[in-house]
């Protein structure tokens, strides 16, 4: 009989335990679910940044050799960060799910090499930051030197990058001429494609062609072709009609280019030529 009713006070206590969890869950515990950007930035005041980027997109946003997360769009967000009072989160994504996690908004904004041209329409904008231009990159003994060259030869783009776009628009003719096209997930994947001659050419970013080509062993077995293929501007994407927060960001932005920071985080990129290409702050854009 104490065995048994032992047994019945246990059943009942873990009964009210699952119930009382249940019931914090449903009166506005922190773990009932993410809340949406919008609502947590601008409602609710929450002092956090969640940027969306490609670990895989260098200079702009990559993982290091320690495991950190770097590069010139997240040193940049820092600093936006820093200046508001915001807790940055770097929130590496799959580009090609990019709109769903802003649309969901798990993310505060796209920030990583994000071309606003041709997609003016689907997002709130920044101000361009950087003037960019998509390049061909081949091995120095390819014997291939110009666009003509490419005839007949595998090429390998990134997925939903700018120059997939622009060799499937403007410079379809181009694309035309070449054995095939083949699209791969991240550029390192392409690179060692280009080592091991399972392609004959990359076309991408400049300025993660300038990363690529330089952190390799022998740098000098790579050639970027003088042409390009297309050039563009660099953004920050926010949900379209996100304006608040955009205005936020794009005054620190502002105030940054005008005292010259954004210039000193360039400087930390040189060697992929950062600097040169920026537009935030010029006359010119």
């Amino acid at each position: 009989m104490k065995k048994r009713l032992v047994l019945l006070l246990v059943t009942a206590m873990a009964a009210t335990t699952v119930l009382a969890g249940c019931g914090s869950k449903d009166s506005g515990s922190s773990d009932s679910g993410k809340k949406s950007a919008k609502e947590s930035k601008v409602e609710n005041d929450d002092d956090t940044l969640i940027v969306g980027f490609d670990a895989s997109f260098p200079p702009y946003g990559y993982k290091d050799d320690s495991g950190e997360y770097v590069g010139f769009d997240l040193d940049l967000a820092q600093e936006v960060c820093d200046r508001n009072d915001w807790k940055l989160v770097k929130q590496p994504i799959d580009w090609d799910s990019k709109d769903a996690e802003l649309n969901s908004e798990t993310i505060d904004c796209i920030w990583n090499g994000f071309t606003m041209n041709g997609r003016e329409d689907d997002y709130t904008w920044s101000d361009p930051y950087i003037d960019n231009k998509q390049v061909v990159v081949v091995r120095s003994d390819s014997g291939i030197d110009d666009f003509s060259g490419l005839k007949g030869k595998h090429v390998e783009v990134q997925t939903d990058s700018s120059a997939l776009a622009a060799l499937e628009g403007d410079q379809k003719d181009l694309a035309a001429t070449f054995a095939d096209l083949n699209q791969v997930a991240e550029y390192n994947t392409a690179f060692m494609d280009l080592e091991s001659g399972a392609c004959d050419a990359i076309a991408m970013d400049i300025g993660v062609a300038n990363y690529q080509v330089n952190s390799r062993k022998n740098p000098d077995d790579y050639k970027i072709l003088d042409k390009e293929i297309s050039s563009e501007q660099y953004a920050v994407g926010f949900k379209k009609g996100n304006t608040e927060l955009k205005d936020k960001v794009q005054k620190t932005l502002d105030e940054m280019a005008e005292d010259g920071t954004v210039d000193k985080i360039a400087e930390k990129y040189a060697d992929y030529g950062v600097p040169g290409a920026l537009c935030i702050g010029k006359n010119s854009k």
